[in-house]
């Protein structure tokens, strides 16, 4: 199925040249396509089948244990000048990462299918949606490409359309850690990923595409491809929000996509709608707001901890048309996890379950899953003009100092709180308690150039749009003297929500402190929930010594990228670090 875009066979030509396939096969997407990938898979052992009577179509994908997350340090950006990547990522110049990957894939197809996989993200006939071509060695990255983005036929009618496209080109290689990268040119949209068969290194329409490159693309063109879900609340009037929200991982990106409302509020006839849950392109539109679609039709989410206490959306979701990813299997080949009832017989690597060797499923094992499947998802995830952005949200996990939410004063003010934003680990983690990690609007992995350029970009929509968000910041893990979580989290955020829609509707007055509006007594309801007045003053309390410590490393952190740093945003840290001196003196 040659293409009729000349630039489109001649590189696909090229490729084929340099990676020597036995056959090329250029992918349509189709029903037929996808089945006889699955039938291929189960010979080879990529694949295998789950129990069908309780997960029909379900099959499990073990990959190699030494190739199971994304490599942030194998991870590059290849701009012509250094400076233009930034400190925020690893940078190799153009021509030495095209040497180093081109040897790699010399001849790296040799006896395999060649796979030509036209997609797009987006919906097919979006003007938001982008497009581009994933040449690959890996029918699972075929099948996981047909789930996450829409792929085939109608892709490549548009890409031939348009005439222009993302390149990118993916071996598993060897699978070999001493011979695995992940280059980005994004000034000649292109993606070079070798020696991975993990999601992140070789779904290249994901975090490569639709944030490294997308973000890149997204300045140049002038709209926003950021790291976050959408999700729509309907209240009982019928009127319904979409609010976009940005957390660093662990921080419950999925299950507030997904969230279920308190039983109040569903009898009262709240509903929530899914439009993504990890990746949000937003663009202005003629009437002044933000307008964002979800560039991905599947979810790629982590299994561990996912069960029905915590998303039994997405458990739902799951639950037939699925490829688990590193997951455990219990005695009746069903696929398991920690968080969810039974036991595992098999772990992850195909080994006899042993708490000796660890958990039975990797804790970043994962489910690919159409988004349709979700009982939450919205059919305006298709809009081919996006839904339009009432608030934005940025959030981590902070056991102290950070209120349960603030709003900010505006769209600069906006910026600094998304560009402060971080979340403190745990022992659990790292050894160390209280260490906080700056992730700017928790785009650090994935912002494809310069931090301080990044910010400058995000700071000129005031003078693109004149119905901007309004921008919040939330805390769902604050914590009191006890070490336990001050507030409950999961459906009850969307009390938090609520109040959101309130401050953007004006209906609420809320509370200025020098860091921002914190909603005033009373405005956040608290029906049928049972959190004693106290613990309340404590979620919205604002520690001045504490949060002028935080000011400070806040200007530091701004320092770090240098010269680029906007003066407008430098000159909101200070704006709060005056206020917040001023409150000082005078309490």
């Amino acid at each position: 199925m040659a293409s009729k875009l000349e630039s489109l066979q001649r590189w696909v030509n090229e490729v084929a040249a340099l990676t020597r396939p036995a056959q090329i096969h250029w992918c349509d997407g189709s029903d037929a396509e996808y089945q006889s990938l699955v039938q291929q898979m189960l010979q080879t052992g990529d694949l295998i089948e789950l129990n069908q009577q309780t997960h029909p179509g379900c099959y499990l994908h073990r990959s190699n244990p030494s190739d199971v997350a994304r490599v942030e340090h194998l991870t590059f950006v290849c701009t012509p000048e250094e400076e233009d990547a930034g400190p925020n990522n690893h940078w190799l110049s153009p021509a030495d990462a095209h040497a180093r990957m081109d040897a790699l894939f010399e001849g790296c197809m040799e006896g395999r299918t060649m796979y030509v996989i036209p997609y797009c993200m987006g919906p097919i006939d979006s003007p938001l949606s982008r497009c581009g071509v994933e040449i690959t060695d890996s029918p699972y990255v075929v099948a996981n490409m047909r789930t996450m983005t829409r792929m085939g036929a109608a892709a490549q009618a548009r890409i031939e359309r348009e005439g222009s496209f993302v390149k990118g080109l993916h071996s598993t290689g060897e699978l070999d850690p001493e011979r695995r990268f992940i280059m980005h040119f994004p000034h000649e949209l292109t993606i070079k990923s070798y020696g991975s068969g993990y999601g992140g290194n070789a779904l290249l329409g994901k975090k490569c595409h639709a944030l490294r490159i997308a973000s890149s693309q997204a300045r140049n063109e002038g709209w926003l491809a950021e790291h976050m879900l959408i999700v729509g609340i309907e209240n009982p009037k019928g009127e319904t929000h979409y609010i976009a929200a940005a957390f660093p991982s662990a921080c419950g990106k999925t299950n507030l996509a997904m969230l279920i409302p308190p039983e109040g509020y569903r009898q009262e006839g709240w509903k929530v709608w899914t439009v993504g849950d990890d990746i949000c392109w937003m663009r202005p539109g003629a009437d002044g707001r933000l307008y964002a679609i979800n560039p991905e039709a599947g979810f790629f989410g982590v299994a561990p901890g996912t069960s029905t206490s915590s998303n039994p959306n997405a458990l739902e979701t799951i639950a037939r048309d699925t490829i688990f990813t590193n997951v455990a299997v219990t005695a009746d080949n069903q696929p398991w996890w920690e968080g969810l009832p039974g036991k595992p017989v098999t772990d992850w690597q195909g080994r006899p379950y042993d708490p000796a060797n660890g958990p039975a499923a990797h804790p970043n094992s994962r489910f690919t899953v159409s988004a349709k499947q979700c009982p939450t998802w919205s059919p305006k995830a298709e809009d081919a003009q996006g839904v339009p952005i009432s608030a934005i949200v940025f959030g981590g996990r902070r056991p102290s100092l950070v209120p349960l939410v603030f709003e900010a004063r505006d769209w600069a003010h906006g910026v600094l709180v998304g560009a402060a934003m971080g979340s403190e680990t745990t022992a659990a983690a790292t050894g160390a308690v209280g260490v906080l990690r700056r992730d700017s609007m928790a785009m650090k992995p994935f912002c494809g150039y310069h931090y301080g350029d990044y910010f400058a970009h995000w700071l000129s929509f005031e003078e693109q749009a004149d119905k901007l968000p309004k921008i919040f910041h939330v805390n769902w893990f604050r914590k009191g003297k006890d070490g336990a979580f001050l507030w409950p989290g999961f459906g009850d955020n969307l009390r938090v929500l609520e109040w959101m829609i309130d401050r953007v509707e004006g209906r609420a007055e809320g509370e200025a402190t020098p860091i921002g509006t914190v909603p005033a007594d009373g405005e956040l309801r608290l029906h049928d929930l049972d959190i004693a007045p106290a613990t309340m003053d404590e979620l919205l309390a604002v520690d001045q010594a504490g949060w002028q410590a935080e000011l400070g490393a806040i200007g530091e952190y701004l320092d770090s990228f240098g010269g680029r740093i906007p003066a407008r945003l430098q000159q909101e840290q200070q704006r709060v670090a005056q206020a917040l001196a001023r409150e000082a003196i005078t309490s």
